[in-house]
């Protein structure tokens, strides 16, 4: 499904964009719901102010959704996870990763009820966002268990569907991010493996912001602006994580984003390994280990037939010119 959407919306590139490298302009930004760092600069409209730049802000439920519209160019810059990204970038859709959020790890989580061993999810409805880095980590956990996925009911439901199926009694568990994973425990859910554990079985998954190739060449600084502004959102965080605390204006605006309750989000960013905008451009990420992460993921992808084959080079879909450009300022 995903492969004829890109295929279709991909004819679509055509579209004329916002010329000339100088700061301004339209920029489309395509954000998902998620506890981390950004959304502070967001609701306090520092992006708009660093690139001078007419931002609409567009939510989508899932990174499938934010690949569709990047294709269609209704969207500039994006954020997805790993494995829709692989997707993305197996279709040879003309884009770049230039920020990696961070490595996921307890932030996403296969969450269920009435199930205390694996063994038990046979028979099981399990709902994820398909080619989703939740869908890629159930389906390599499951393969760790040496369960047959076609041996249980595996739901394609957005995190607000899961939600609301959830709340209605209608699904047995989810492999879902936060918030929604945090609702799912606190009535409930148990988690019965996270992705710290699926990275260690061989399946590490990370959040990354993407641009349209042809966007990022006409409008260099204000791709570099973009990334500066987050760069250094990780940077206040990391260099003092305590003052983000359930009572600080940052929780407040991470909480008023994302639909998260501000006590939570303390522990919800803890769910992420953030790197600082130094360490993008290094062998760890952008400058080698992201390159072979996707490949990773490509094949896992192909094996599972959400991808037709791998390419043989990633790189081309992995810029790391802007993360240097931001750390040099």
């Amino acid at each position: 499904m995903l492969k004829r959407v890109i295929s279709a919306a991909a004819l679509l590139l055509g579209v004329a964009l916002t010329s000339g490298s100088a700061l301004g302009g339209d920029l489309k930004i395509g954000w998902q719901q998620i506890v981390e760092p950004s959304r502070v600069p967001q609701a306090a409209g520092a992006y708009e102010k660093a690139t001078g730049a007419n931002i609409t802000w567009n939510q989508f439920g899932g990174g499938a959704d934010v690949v569709a519209a990047i294709a269609s160019g209704s969207i500039d810059i994006g954020y997805v996870g790993s494995s829709p990204l692989t997707a993305a970038a197996s279709q040879e859709l003309p884009i770049e990763t230039i920020f990696i959020v961070g490595n996921i790890a307890e932030a996403e989580a296969l969450a269920v009820k009435g199930v205390t061993d694996p063994a038990q999810l046979v028979g099981k409805k399990i709902a994820t966002p398909f080619v989703s880095t939740a869908h890629y980590s159930l389906l390599t956990a499951l393969k760790h268990w040496g369960i047959d996925p076609a041996s249980l009911e595996i739901l394609n439901l957005r995190p607000q569907e899961i939600a609301a199926a959830w709340e209605r009694g209608d699904i047995d568990g989810a492999y879902v991010w936060d918030p929604v994973l945090s609702q799912i425990k606190s009535t409930g859910g148990t988690v019965l493996a996270d992705s710290t554990d699926v990275a260690e079985w061989g399946g590490p998954t990370f959040d990354a912001w993407i641009v349209r190739k042809d966007y990022a060449e006409a409008n260099p600084d204000v791709v570099k602006a973009f990334v500066k502004v987050t760069g250094d959102a990780y940077a206040a965080y990391l260099a003092d994580p305590a003052k983000w605390g359930a009572d600080s204006q940052e929780a407040a605006d991470i909480a008023r984003l994302t639909g998260a309750n501000a006590a939570d989000v303390p522990a919800l960013l803890k769910g992420y390994v953030f790197p600082t905008l130094a360490d993008q451009a290094g062998p760890n990420y952008l400058g080698g280990a992201t390159i072979k992460a996707i490949a990773d993921t490509a094949a896992f992808l192909a094996a599972q037939g959400k991808i037709s084959a791998p390419l043989a080079d990633y790189s081309a879909y992995v810029n790391a010119s802007y993360v240097t450009a931001a750390a040099a300022q």
